[in-house]
């Protein structure tokens, strides 16, 4: 037996003894005061009495016969019981509340019911008194009797109403019942998806922070690797210009000795077409490094040998006039054009052969004499004919086109005395040339050695390596500062 069967039984011995002292204390009994008859109240005694029975009873767990599994179904009726107790703790208190209002009527109508017993009594020991007293006030008597009457009626209608609507909610607790439990899964539904919300909001943030951190993680990394790559540009920088400051220094000694072995092993020459007329001795310097220096390593001038290889493309025996050290050559050689070169310079032949150029050292105008008329398949001459005297250009000219096939390509490139700026920086800088020859000058040449098709090319604008040049006005530029050399083409017809 648990605890709320024990309590139920106390209570109801309570009750029983209560009932007897007021029988004892009252022998006439509590249902009639004199002559006046006083509703009984213990039907409504007991209907209370089962009322908190019921009461008590919310919560409690039906016995059943002992065993295991009656005590494991005991233990998990008991949890679901004090886990449901926050969900019916509000009816609870209500029905409390219903069972206190009843006692407190009960109460009520047990003191009315002692004072009545008074005053009956009263009545009793002063009848004798008053009798006649009595008869007169009868009629009012009977008048208040009708009026306790109706009031009892009254009181009694109240205590039905009352019991109707305790047995009302009796009836309707199941479906109240059933509707707690509804809105119970309702609040459990809204809580796990509550729940689950907050979860995959905490994850999403979790998702963000840790997209935060490595963002932060790959801009420190970002910046160490700047950091990096400036320290290692600027100790590649460091070490470049070491290396370079050492290069010139070393090139300088090289360069020294190279003239000096040059100088031991090779015989002065002049430049190509220095055959014919006395002439002065070339200055005893070093004419390659000379070359590199003033007009440009052998990349760039071969960077420049577009223009002649789209003129010369297909053809074959094709001479090269003073080819220098061979840019025209190897050029020629990469677009599958058929060339060969000469030059009076035997260290530039020697440069020429080390590439695998076909190159041989001889007197351009030996070369073109020794040559086949209408042997040639075109010829090309570079920076080479401002060396000559004036009067050995037309005889050049007509040389080469004499050995010309009839449609070959004759091209030369020259200094371009219209622009000033060639003489202001550029022509003096070699000692051995000695005029320039104007392109108008140079179209009559051809034109006398039977070429025809003649095409003059300006190169080189000089605002390209004098900027202040742009300064001036377009008609000035383009009259007296366009082109610093030309190139002219012209077919033997």
């Amino acid at each position: 037996m648990d605890a709320d069967e024990i309590r139920t039984e106390e209570l109801t011995e309570a009750i029983r003894a209560v009932q007897d002292r007021v029988r004892s204390r009252h022998p006439r009994g509590v249902f009639g005061v004199g002559d006046i008859p006083i509703p009984d109240l213990m039907p409504l005694v007991h209907a209370r009495d089962a009322a908190e029975a019921k009461v008590a009873a919310i919560g409690t767990v039906n016995p059943r016969r002992g065993g295991l599994l009656n005590a494991i179904a005991q233990t998990v009726k008991k949890t679901v019981a004090r886990a449901l107790d926050w969900h019916i703790r509000e009816q609870v208190e209500f029905n409390r509340g219903v069972i206190a209002s009843i006692q407190a009527t009960l109460d009520a109508l047990e003191q009315h019911t002692r004072a009545m017993s008074q005053m009956a009594g009263h009545f009793h020991a002063r009848i004798s008194e008053v009798r006649g007293e009595i008869a007169g006030l009868r009629s009012e008597l009977i008048t208040e009797g009708q009026r306790v009457a109706a009031w009892r009626d009254e009181q009694a209608q109240t205590l039905s109403r009352e019991a109707a609507e305790l047995k009302d909610v009796r009836a309707h607790w199941a479906q109240w019942r059933v509707g707690w439990e509804e809105k119970l899964n309702r609040a459990e539904v809204y809580m796990l998806r509550t729940i689950s919300e907050l979860n995959a909001a905490f994850q999403h943030r979790s998702t963000l922070t840790e997209a935060e951190f490595r963002k932060s993680l790959r801009d420190q990394h970002a910046n160490y690797d700047l950091a990096l790559q400036k320290a290692v540009r600027e100790i590649q920088d460091r070490l470049w210009a070491d290396l370079a400051r050492i290069r010139a220094e070393y090139e300088q000694v090289i360069q020294a000795e190279l003239r000096v072995v040059r100088q031991r092993g090779l015989t002065q020459t002049v430049p190509a077409g220095a055959s014919g007329p006395a002439r002065e001795a070339a200055p005893a310097i070093d004419w390659l490094k000379f070359a590199d220096k003033f007009r440009g390593p052998e990349e760039h001038v071969r960077r420049g040998q577009a223009l002649y290889l789209d003129r010369f493309a297909g053809t074959a025996d094709v001479l090269d006039l003073g080819c220098g050290r061979g840019e025209f050559l190897e050029a020629a050689k990469a677009a599958g054009i058929g060339v060969r070169g000469v030059d009076l310079n035997a260290e530039n032949v020697a440069i020429c052969r080390e590439k695998g150029l076909d190159a041989e050292t001889a007197d351009m105008f030996e070369c073109l004499g020794g040559q086949a008329d209408g042997s040639l398949g075109g010829v090309y001459c570079s920076q080479v004919i401002e060396h000559l005297p004036a009067a050995r250009v037309p005889e050049l000219v007509r040389l080469a086109a004499a050995k010309l096939r009839p449609g070959a390509l004759m091209a030369f490139e020259t200094p371009n005395p219209e622009c000033l700026a060639i003489l202001a920086t550029h022509f003096y800088l070699d000692p051995t040339h000695v005029r320039p020859v104007p392109p108008m000058l140079m179209a009559f040449y051809l034109e006398e050695a039977g070429l025809g098709g003649i095409e003059i090319i300006r190169l080189n604008p000089a605002a390209e390596t004098i900027p202040a040049v742009s300064d001036l006005p377009e008609s000035v530029r383009s009259a007296f500062f366009g082109g610093m050399d030309y190139a002219i083409f012209g077919r033997k017809l």
